[in-house]
């Protein structure tokens, strides 16, 4: 066995199985039929300090695809409860995931995870499997989140299989390995709370505490600081979806990371024209988690998890840690807007030139992304017609660029530093639909190379890539007609 085999099935930790059996079933992974590597993530293996060939070792494909697992592992599965759609819906938990173990890097643990493994404990009466289109949008996605800077869970590698799983139709059913700094929710801490077990809520809390918290002095204040860490963290990572045009579309508490990264991708979607009311999934019939919602239901969800905390924290200190969510998330969301603007040094202006400018957008229906990217060549003295001729009502664009000049005149970096600035906060591209779903189709006919060039792709979002330079262009028309839901 060689040294990377080793890595992952030798060294393996798994510091939650100290904790009570409550919390976790242990369950094996269920083989696939005639499992074929789809695609691996490199640039995530390099971070984990895997080489580019780990999966040559056939103990270690066995192991990540599901199909053998050593008899030394214990791979755990675990419960939680949550609120789905604001309604209470009891207990929940992994229905479709299954995690082999914590891998050691540089002194922090990493969860590995199989996602569409096998039935466990809390598949209710699912069949435990992930079919190959939402695997292949979740591995795509979490790296292209990751690349844009925001907190969330990434992909190793995906694997195809003959095994059929049945949903509108037949497809094939895919596992992908999960890596995550950890895979505990909102509803983990609300399932024991809601069942009366203070304890188990507490041991919980401790648990987070010394696995990511260590430098932290033990002391019962260290439960407060937890809390304010996932207020705050939460606000951040909201500010940062609203201001890349990232909608989740489950924000459900069960679907909410205690760290505040961003996790489960389901109906996601990113914004193409700028709608503040653009609803990703179709299921989400009264819109309750549209893109202009997301910063509230992150409060709402907070609150949730605020009732679950409050046997550990009194109701005073859960206000004040809750009172900081929405300066926190308006301090993070200006100051991304701003630069994606290139200005500095925020004002109340400057605030008024943002809000008046994502009116004008959703008023000219003018794409998100492309819009963004097009302003890095703004200039202070010309015409800027290739930006004036997005616009449906070009006398929007020439009262709102009068404000942004005088902005302009103010600032102190140079039109050329401030371009180069604005392009690496503005990217060229994001996952639109269109883009995963062509990738999707090719994919189930055996052929994952879209998948490997959108990757590669979605992991350098701002450069140029002039041979794929087409997914940087409005969506064709056949992309309105996608359709994503929670049903794979």
């Amino acid at each position: 066995m060689d040294v990377i085999s080793n890595r992952l099935e030798q060294h393996f930790f798994n510091s939650f199985l100290e904790l009570d059996e409550e919390y976790f079933n242990c369950v094996s992974p269920a083989a696939l039929q005639e499992p074929k590597l789809g695609n691996v993530n490199n640039l995530l293996a390099r971070d984990l300090g895997l080489d580019a060939n780990f999966l040559n070792n056939r103990k270690t494909f066995d192991l990540l695809s599901g199909s053998d697992v050593p008899g030394d592992l214990m791979p755990i599965s675990l419960v939680y409860s949550g609120h789905q759609f604001g309604v209470w819906a009891g207990q929940l938990g992994d229905g479709r995931a299954i995690t082999l173990g914590e891998l050691l890097v540089d002194g922090e643990l990493w969860d590995i995870q199989l996602k569409g493994a096998g039935t466990t404990p809390y598949s209710r009466f699912g069949d435990g499997r992930a079919v190959l289109r939402s695997s292949i949008r979740e591995y795509l996605c979490s790296e292209a989140m990751h690349a844009l800077g925001v907190p969330t869970t990434r992909a190793l590698c995906i694997f195809n299989s003959k095994t059929p799983v049945y949903r509108e139709s037949t497809e094939s059913a895919a596992v992908i390995c999960r890596v995550a700094k950890s895979h505990i929710r909102f509803g983990s801490f609300e399932h024991f709370h809601h069942r009366g077990e203070q304890s188990a809520v507490r041991n919980l809390a401790c648990y987070v505490i010394e696995r990511h918290f260590p430098e932290w002095n033990s002391g019962e204040s260290n439960y407060e600081k937890l809390f304010r860490c996932v207020v705050v963290n939460t606000a951040r990572t909201i500010a940062k979806w609203q201001a890349i045009g990232f909608t989740h579309g489950v924000m459900n508490t069960d679907n909410m990371s205690i760290l505040g990264d961003t996790l489960d991708y389901g109906p996601f979607g990113f914004l193409n024209e700028y709608q503040p009311s653009f609803v990703c999934n179709h299921s989400d019939h009264q819109g309750r988690y549209s893109f202009q919602n997301q910063p509230k239901i992150g409060l709402w969800n907070l609150n949730a998890l605020a009732v679950a905390f409050s046997t550990l924290i009194s109701n005073t200190e859960l206000v004040e840690c809750l009172k900081e969510y929405q300066p926190e998330y308006e301090t993070m969301y200006t100051l991304l807007m701003a630069e994606k603007l290139g200005l500095e040094h925020i004002s109340s202006k400057k605030l008024k030139t943002i809000e008046r400018l994502l009116e004008l957008l959703t008023i000219n229906k003018i794409d998100y992304c492309i819009f963004f990217r097009s302003l890095c060549g703004y200039k202070l003295e010309g015409e800027n017609t290739f930006i004036r001729d997005m616009f449906l009502h070009s006398k929007d664009f020439d009262k709102w660029s009068y404000e942004y000049n005088k902005l302009l005149k103010h600032e102190t970096v140079c039109e050329e530093m401030r371009h180069k600035k604005m392009l690496k906060v503005n990217p060229k591209y994001t996952l639109r639909n269109h883009m995963a779903q062509e990738a999707i189709i090719l994919a189930e006919s055996g052929d994952f190379s879209l998948v490997t060039d959108l990757l590669h792709l979605l992991q350098n979002p701002y450069d140029e890539h002039p041979s794929m330079s087409r997914y940087a262009l409005t969506p064709p028309n056949w992309a309105s007609t996608i359709s994503i839901s929670c049903s794979s």
